[in-house]
């Protein structure tokens, strides 16, 4: 199993943990990951850390699509990638929910299904240059000739010579998303996946495959990517460290979303979790977070994570790695996680 270092979005303070990317990089990690929500972008700090490491990948999970068009999307990718030597970023797309999309961007939710095929249609195309870039999609259409249009739009050519072969991920979880994602593209950011899950969305994926090689593509497990979130939180005390963050699952599953449109508590509810799922929103919603946060199962934080001392963290590995998923994107704020992922997954080491 590959490792990647989520660093995320920042807080109030736009923080970035150079270091810790610079120190994950020398221990033969993969990748590293920005994340955006209503703050700092996922692009902009992924062109700092650029200039600050050499080798190792530069992915975001996701940028919004709401947020910008896709030609924006494919030149911001292309740029960061152009000047960070070629063939290190990957562009990991996402739909955020109907709450960002519309209260912030601005965006008409629409069918998130096609805003997704239609943006990564347009970006294969912007990348590959092969002719000027038109698309009649059902979410999106070049050039533009809805309201207000002036009538005048012409297909157009990136100026710049992209990378043809820009990775395209997708932040998916739902049936039609998770298919489209085997079927479009290079690989899958899956939502609450964990060890022994894999079974839920594999027949899904493997459609998209299908769909995939009727058109002549190579296209199948030996080429398409699974990127699973772990996050890791060493300390000899357990309890301590699933304490600490069940904060985070308190505000996804409780605020982070509408009252009847929240993935994160769906998601939840999906694994058997519904009891809890509906009290921590409950508590959350009435602005009653500290018991929100204890409403939080040990059990669920612990499943998507590795918590506890080194022995503890190195014995659950092998869960992950026989979980399906091709890279660990780790998610700390410990250098010493860091340097402890790095042993476990034996990064640059022969592999028995």
């Amino acid at each position: 199993m590959k490792l990647g270092l989520m660093i995320g979005y920042s807080g109030g303070q736009m923080e970035l943990p150079v270091e810790r990317v610079q120190r994950a990089e020398k221990l033969g990690y993969h990748s590293v990951w920005t994340a955006e929500a209503y703050g700092s972008d996922a692009v902009t700090p992924l062109a700092f850390l650029a200039a600050k490491t050499e080798r190792i990948k530069l992915g975001t999970a996701i940028m919004q699509v709401s947020a910008r068009t896709p030609a924006n999307a494919a030149m911001s990718a292309a740029t960061v990638d152009a000047m960070a030597g070629g063939g290190r970023f990957i562009a990991g797309l996402g739909v955020s929910g109907p709450q960002i999309v519309e209260g912030w961007y601005g965006q008409p939710w629409g069918s998130p299904y096609y805003w997704l095929k239609d943006y990564v249609e347009i970006m294969r195309k912007i990348f590959r240059r092969e002719e000027p870039v038109t698309h009649d999609g059902k979410q999106i259409k070049l050039p533009y000739t809805g309201e207000g249009a002036a009538g005048v739009g012409k297909p157009l050519k990136s100026i710049l010579h992209m990378n043809p072969d820009i990775p395209i991920y997708l932040g998916a979880g739902n049936e039609q998303t998770v298919r489209l994602c085997g079927d479009l593209c290079d690989g899958w950011l899956p939502l609450g996946f964990t060890p022994g899950t894999m079974h839920e969305y594999a027949g899904w994926i493997e459609q998209g495959f299908e769909r995939a090689r009727k058109r002549g593509e190579d296209k199948g497990w030996h080429n398409f990517e699974v990127e699973s979130m772990i996050h890791v939180e060493m300390d000899d005390d357990v309890q301590a460290a699933l304490d600490r963050m069940k904060p985070e699952v308190a505000l996804y599953v409780g605020g982070m979303g509408h009252k009847n449109k929240n993935f994160h508590k769906e998601m939840m509810i999906r694994r058997g979790y519904g009891d809890a799922a509906d009290r921590i929103q409950e508590l959350y919603l009435a602005g009653h977070k500290a018991e929100a946060t204890a409403a939080v199962p040990d059990d669920w934080v612990d499943a998507k994570s590795l918590v506890g001392p080194a022995k503890r963290i190195r014995d659950r590995f092998k869960a992950w790695e026989e979980s399906g998923a091709t890279t660990g994107l780790v998610r700390t704020q410990q250098d010493e996680a860091v340097d402890l992922m790095a042993e476990v997954a034996r990064l640059n080491q022969p592999r028995g």
